[in-house]
């Protein structure tokens, strides 16, 4: 694969769905002022789109859209849709301008939905944009199941659209079962064939999403479907932060979004879901910049780039140095010295066996009180 994409007229954007499809993860419920917040927070930063619910849910969904719809944001604003005229009318009803209409277009799932009846799906999703079209509003079409459709009936659905008046195509890996270069194929054809652009929306049950979005970017997509932490259905959605930042570090495209709030944005959203972020979790857990072992805080000391893929503070975190079990001498000598401490290098091994000793203990890494009160000791 080249990188052809970065030539592409369109910059790749960010249509963020965290207060729609992120909402949808078993058990997070935002209220109207999270919501609020949450879709500030992400238009004070730079994201170009934001999905801000399903007004056809009615009472508080309406209603946050409704007030969301009136802040005067800067970021583009998309209600998602089925294919009915009610759906629509909500929207208008919320004061949206923008609509997503979603339809299945894989056999599993028109055979749950429309009966198996192909035809049926279309004529409603014809009368739904021409209903949206006539109501002044810009559509975009939402393939549900892309990833597992027949590709010409996928083609011939979307090139229908496309005549239809539909501004923008969203290839769904629904049930997130595709590799990156099956993605890349698939994306590559279908934009071979379009005048629309296309967008993706991954999801992560097999731990693909993030690079199923970045295949399809290769492959001429120029948005991507995010959510903040990666919430969102079962194993969630591709996260906002990680798309931002690999494509800043890795091709070295600026998304005009501002990188340093990341941390302060996903702590926002994951208070409001009422979960935590696991201290692993890419660009925005605790321990991305927490260095113990021996080797990498040695190198990190010398210099960061040894062990750091791109300064902390570039996401809004600070560097930990962590003493603990697999921590070596020169974390240690480097911590006491910050404290005045100076020791030789036996009472700096005997300090080491006392942290290692105490680590396994207690089943975690030291505080700087808990390496200090070892020093007497020694």
């Amino acid at each position: 694969m080249n990188h052809n994409f970065t030539m592409n007229k369109h910059p790749i954007e960010i249509n963020d769905t965290t207060l729609r499809d992120g909402e949808q993860a078993a058990g997070v419920v935002f209220n109207v002022e999270e919501k609020i917040a949450i879709a500030t927070f992400l238009d004070s930063i730079g994201v170009q789109e934001l999905e801000i619910g399903i007004p056809a849910m009615g009472h508080e969904e309406a209603e946050s859209i409704r007030i969301i719809a009136n802040l005067g944001l800067n970021a583009k604003l998309l209600g998602w849709n089925r294919a009915n005229l009610s759906d629509i009318q909500a929207s208008i009803d919320c004061g949206l301008q923008r609509v997503h209409v979603s339809v299945p277009v894989s056999d599993i799932q028109i055979a749950a939905k429309f009966r198996g009846q192909r035809q049926l799906m279309l004529d409603r999703l014809r009368d739904a944009i021409n209903f949206a079209c006539d109501h002044g509003l810009s559509v975009s079409l939402g393939g549900e199941d892309s990833s597992r459709a027949d590709p010409s009936f996928l083609l011939d659905v979307v090139l229908s659209a496309q005549e239809w008046g539909v501004f923008r195509f969203r290839f769904c890996d629904t049930v997130g079962i595709l590799d990156p270069l099956t993605t890349y194929s698939k994306v590559r054809s279908l934009i071979h064939h379009l005048s629309i652009p296309v967008e993706m929306h991954t999801h992560d049950d097999l731990g693909l999403a993030m690079a199923n979005s970045l295949a399809g970017i290769e492959a001429g997509a120029t948005s991507v479907n995010t959510t903040v932490n990666g919430i969102g259905e079962r194993a969630g959605n591709v996260p906002l932060e990680e798309v931002v930042m690999a494509l800043k570090q890795i091709y070295g495209i600026e998304m005009g979004i501002d990188t340093k709030r990341l941390l302060e944005l996903s702590q926002l959203v994951a208070k409001a879901a009422n979960y935590s972020v696991p201290p692993w979790k890419a660009i925005v857990g605790d321990n991305t910049f927490a260095h113990e072992s021996g080797i990498h805080a040695h190198g990190v000391l010398q210099n960061p780039n040894t062990y750091e893929p791109f300064a902390p503070e570039d996401v809004g975190r600070e560097r930990r140095l962590v003493v603990g079990k697999h921590s070596g001498r020169h974390l240690v000598l480097s911590v006491l010295q910050q404290h005045g401490i100076t020791l030789s290098q036996l009472q700096i091994q005997s300090v080491l066996d006392a942290v290692r000793h105490q680590s396994v203990k207690i089943k975690r890494s030291l505080t700087v009180e808990e390496l200090l009160s070892l020093v007497p000791q020694v």
